[in-house]
């Protein structure tokens, strides 16, 4: 009996056996080989910054932050703000003419006024976010996410092909 236990225990053991020695091997490859995060150099950011009236033309503003940031009358004329986040942001009569908005989160943000002729907006997310009287000339707004009320509204006036992807702003807005 005892040996008819052994025989049926044994394989049971060489499992567990082989697991832990599974998670060993696993533990010991993450810990020589991982590498640790490194933090971003430039890592400035604008929250709650009153930036009325600031002039960042043609800066290279990638992956940076405006969140509930004041920018009325602010003057981004060809920079690059890819990846960037604006949220609650005010940019009444803003200059955005060209400016690279590609996979930015544009959420809740006021762009009432605003240029945003020639401007890129591909697979931004800009939700709740009001465009009411901007000028959208040449804008592109291939696969970004926009409410379907703001959609019918920019529809209403979108004209023109923009510049560097060669898309015209009613098709990037699925306009029919």
């Amino acid at each position: 009996m005892q040996f008819f236990l052994v025989k049926a225990i044994q394989p049971i053991l060489q499992r567990c056996l082989g697991i832990i020695l599974l998670l060993c091997l696993a533990w010991l490859w993450i810990i020589l080989w991982a590498t640790p995060a490194w933090a971003q150099v430039d890592t400035v950011n604008y929250n709650n910054a009153n930036l009325n009236n600031q002039d960042f033309s043609h800066a290279n503003l990638v992956g940076r932050t405006f969140v509930a940031a004041e920018m009325r009358e602010i003057n981004f004329q060809g920079a690059d703000l890819t990846n960037a986040i604006m949220t609650k942001g005010v940019l009444l009569n803003a200059n955005l003419s060209g400016v690279n908005f590609t996979g930015a989160l544009v959420d809740r943000v006021f762009l009432q006024g605003a240029d945003l002729s020639n401007a890129i907006f591909q697979e931004a997310i800009m939700t709740r976010t009001s465009f009411e009287g901007a000028t959208i000339t040449g804008a592109d707004f291939t696969d970004a996410v926009l409410d379907r009320y703001e959609i019918a509204q920019l529809c209403k006036r979108a004209e023109g092909v923009n510049p560097v992807t060669g898309v015209a702003t009613r098709d990037s807005l699925g306009c029919r």
